[in-house]
């Protein structure tokens, strides 16, 4: 009859031992449980705030692409211009030029040795692009006005010239930076794709240690219904 008493004491001592013991490992276990299924909802945060980051520079990448193309075609269509304006500027002074050393020569033969006296006050028809003349007393007459329009004409190439090179400037800066931008931006999903795989493979083995947590909850939970029904 005593050593079933002890017997018995001794079955009681181990039954609690384990159960508290169950019970402390269980509680361990749930924390870890905690703790991994909020690692995995922040790497999945993380991973899909990636995935945006990256989706979004790819499409800022396609669009600076895009203005850089557009941006060459306008600066083309405008070089084509400015190239017909020079031309066309250089055609007119040197008709005019022609016809004011034909004029010069045709009334210096005439009035050699006198002062040249013009009666016509119309002169030639100002080219497209350029102001209406208008004779006065220091014109010169038709060669006056002729020689404004060469005169006129070379200041507009000027421009042009001037024109082309500033614009032809501020492309080569657009062109710069919008690549610079392009470059960044590449380097930028590169070092987010780094860090996104990283986080895709802490995230695949966060996920295994919580199907291995849950597996040791499993077996932990039949180990005290066990120990419930032995004790």
């Amino acid at each position: 009859l005593l050593q079933d008493k002890e017997d018995e004491i001794k079955q009681k001592d181990f039954c609690i031992e384990e159960l508290n013991t169950n019970e402390r490992e269980t509680e361990l276990k749930n924390r870890d449980k905690d703790e991994t299924q909020a690692k995995i909802d922040t790497l999945s945060n993380e991973i899909e705030q990636l995935t945006n980051e990256i989706d979004t520079l790819k499409a800022e990448i396609q669009s600076l692409q895009t203005n850089l193309k557009r941006a060459g075609e306008d600066r083309e269509q405008e070089n084509k211009d400015f190239q017909e304006t020079v031309a066309d500027q250089r055609a007119t002074v040197k008709l005019l030029e022609k016809t004011l050393d034909v004029l010069k020569g045709f009334y210096n033969k005439k009035h050699k040795g006198a002062s040249l006296v013009q009666e016509d006050p119309a002169g030639p028809p100002p080219p497209p692009g350029f102001k209406s003349y208008k004779k006065n007393s220091g014109s010169g007459g038709v060669m006056g006005m002729i020689q404004q329009i060469i005169n006129d004409a070379k200041t507009e190439e000027a421009e042009a010239i001037q024109a082309e090179k500033d614009a032809q400037a501020a492309y080569e800066s657009f062109v710069k930076d919008t690549n610079d931008s392009i470059t960044a931006k590449q380097d930028s999903i590169t070092d987010k794709s780094d860090t996104k795989a990283k986080k895709e493979g802490e995230l695949t083995d966060s996920k295994k240690d919580l199907e291995n947590i849950m597996i040791e909850l499993e077996e932990l939970a039949n180990e005290n219904s066990d120990l419930h029904k032995a004790c």
